[in-house]
């Protein structure tokens, strides 16, 4: 299969040379294309930190980061801005949807920066919006919406333009059990479509639709869970029992 993400050794330090934190400890990993890969880990493993660097919001002190073959620890200006605009799709855990657009403005306005037609938009936007059932929504404003609507029309701005991969922070993290459940199962469809997923949770039942969960611990890949053909239920418990292992609360991840 095709890598479309590869982590190699790499370190991140913060602070100076008199007092130096190590928040990433020489961490390797791959993620093949269509893959929905799950990142936990408890506060201060280093998760967000490595999320930050893949995203680009953050640099690595050493190593390397490939994404669609591209290194993205060399990209600088113009090729940095436009690699995130065409590799990268963002799903937030607070929405960040533009609260003077519409929902059917909020999802367009990718495709509209990157010129593209505006019967190619309503094709692409009517498509989405049907697989992700915002349907009804695309006329109304974010604070018209509920917290799950408005998490389906940022999966839908994310996946717009058909990036290379998707970062998701925390995305169930500002909504109910039952929204939870309907974005995680449209994760699933869009894991079907072939798109490329990578999100950081502490929850262990949102990470349980993930295919794979690799487990962070001070920096370090502490261990691996690959679903294969167990259920749900099946790949939730064995997540706790790692939860478990790396000492977290188990209150923090059901």
């Amino acid at each position: 299969m095709e890598n479309i993400l590869k982590v190699e050794k790499i370190e991140k330090y913060y602070g100076s040379r008199s007092s130096l934190t190590k928040a990433i400890d020489n961490l390797s990993f791959e993620v093949e294309k269509g893959e929905f890969v799950a990142i936990m880990g408890s506060s201060g493993s280093g998760k967000t930190t490595l999320l930050n660097c893949i995203s680009t919001i953050d640099r690595v002190t050493s190593g390397h980061i490939f994404v669609d073959d591209i290194d993205i620890t060399k990209l600088k200006g113009n090729e940095l801005n436009k690699f995130r605009r065409e590799k990268l799709g963002f799903i937030f855990q607070d929405f960040n949807l533009l609260d003077t657009l519409t929902a059917y403005e909020n999802i367009a306005l990718a495709l509209s920066i990157q010129n593209v037609t505006s019967q190619e938009i309503e094709r692409k936007v009517k498509k989405v919006s049907e697989e992700l059932d915002i349907k009804d929504v695309l006329n109304k404003y974010p604070y018209q919406m509920s917290g799950g609507q408005k998490q389906r029309v940022a999966a839908a701005r994310a996946i717009i333009t058909d990036p290379k991969l998707v970062l998701a922070d925390e995305p169930t993290g500002a909504l109910d059990s039952k929204s939870s459940r309907m974005l995680l199962e449209k994760f699933n469809y869009l894991d079907d479509l072939g798109a490329t997923i990578l999100m950081v949770t502490h929850d262990a039942f949102t990470a349980s639709y993930s295919r794979r969960v690799i487990f962070i611990k001070d920096g370090k890949v502490f261990k691996e869970l690959h679903r294969g053909k167990s259920s749900r239920k099946e790949f939730f418990d064995k997540i706790i029992d790692v939860v478990t292992l790396l000492g977290g609360d188990l209150n923090d991840a059901l």
